[in-house]
C-alpha cells in the first residue's frame, strides 16, 4: 500500500485524461488565454478574457513577481501566466510544471529563452542551484492543489500531502519569498440533495479523476510553520460566474465540440460545468485565492 510520505498525488494518466482532450477544444470555449480557472470579475459588463488576466495579475502581484530573476508555476496549464509573467511583470525566467503532454506542446509553440516547460510531477521537480541563491524568486499554482491528494484519503493523509508542498515549496524560496496559491476547496454548505450528490459524484469520477478538494483548515494547516498567511479570499460567486461564460461559450460553438471530441465528450462537459455553477452557487464549493510568505 502506497505510504502517505510516497504519495503523490492524481496520476499523469489521470490529468492527461482530462486535459489532453485536444488543445483546440478547449479553445472553443476558454478565453484567448486559456486560462483554465477562477477568472477575477470586476462589474457586470467586465469580459471573461478581462477577468481572467486581472486574476493572473492579482496573483503575481500577491506572490510579488515584478522584475524577478526566476518564478515556479506549478500545473501551468497552457501557460497563460507564464506568458503572463514575461510580457507584463518583466521576469526573466518562468519555469512551469505541467502533468499534460498537448498543454507542454501548446506553450512551445510561443515559448522562446525566457520559458522552460516541463511535464513533470513537482513531487519529481529538481530546480536546480542559481549560484548560490534560492532556486526560485517567487512561486505561483492556479488550479493545481485539487489534484495532490487522492480522493478518499483521509485527512491526515491530504494534510500530510500539503505539507509535503508546502515543504518543496519553502526550500526552494529565500526567506521573504511568496506563493501564490489559488484552489477549489470544499464549501460549508454540506446540506446536499440526491440530484447534488450524484453530479458531484460524476465530477470525480468522471471529470477530475484521482483528485480531491482540501478543506481550507487543510491548507493552513499543512502551511503552518513553513508560511505566514499574507492575505486570502473566498471567490465562490467568481467561479460561478467563470463556469457560466465557459458553458455558454461551449453550448454556442457546440457542433464544432461535437466534431472534435464527440457528442458523449461535450454532453459530460455541459452537465459538469452546469454542475459547478450549481456548486458554487449553493456553497457546496470554494474559490479560495491565498498568497503565503516563507519564514
Amino acid at each position: 500500500m502506497t505510504s502517505q510520505i510516497d504519495y503523490q498525488g492524481a496520476s499523469a494518466e489521470a490529468i492527461q485524461s482530462h486535459y489532453d482532450r485536444g488543445n483546440d477544444f478547449y479553445a472553443l470555449w476558454l478565453d484567448p488565454t486559456r486560462s483554465y480557472s477562477c477568472a477575477l470579475w470586476q462589474g457586470p459588463d467586465d469580459t471573461l478574457r478581462a477577468a481572467q488576466e486581472r486574476k493572473l495579475d492579482h496573483l503575481a502581484t500577491g506572490a510579488r513577481v515584478r522584475g524577478a530573476g526566476r518564478v515556479l508555476d506549478v500545473g501551468c496549464g497552457w501557460g497563460g501566466m507564464m506568458r503572463r509573467l514575461v510580457d507584463t511583470h518583466d521576469v526573466s525566467e518562468v519555469v512551469g510544471l505541467t502533468l499534460a503532454n498537448e498543454q507542454a506542446a501548446h506553450i512551445a509553440t510561443f515559448a522562446d529563452a525566457r520559458y522552460d516547460v516541463r511535464v513533470q510531477n513537482w513531487v519529481d521537480h529538481a530546480p536546480g542551484a542559481r549560484d548560490g541563491k534560492a532556486p526560485y524568486d517567487a512561486i505561483v499554482s492556479i488550479g493545481a492543489f485539487e489534484h495532490f491528494a487522492d480522493f478518499g484519503l483521509a485527512r491526515a493523509g491530504r494534510v500530510a500531502a500539503y505539507r509535503r508542498f508546502f515543504d518543496s515549496c519553502a526550500e526552494w524560496l529565500p526567506p521573504g519569498g511568496r506563493l501564490a496559491l489559488q484552489t477549489n476547496v470544499k464549501g460549508n454548505n454540506v446540506k446536499l440533495d440526491r440530484k447534488t450528490v450524484k453530479d458531484l459524484l460524476f465530477i470525480c469520477d468522471q471529470i477530475f479523476p484521482e483528485s480531491e478538494l482540501p478543506w481550507v483548515s487543510e491548507i493552513f494547516e499543512a502551511s503552518e510553520r513553513r508560511f505566514d498567511l499574507v492575505s486570502a479570499r473566498n471567490d465562490a460567486d467568481h467561479y460561478a460566474r467563470t463556469c457560466q461564460e465557459w458553458h455558454d461559450n461551449l453550448v454556442a460553438n457546440r457542433a464544432a465540440a461535437v466534431a472534435m471530441v464527440g457528442e458523449q465528450r461535450v454532453a459530460d462537459y455541459e452537465r459538469y460545468l452546469r454542475a459547478s455553477v450549481d456548486g458554487f452557487r449553493n456553497r457546496h464549493l470554494g474559490l479560495v485565492r491565498i498568497v503565503f510568505e516563507r519564514t
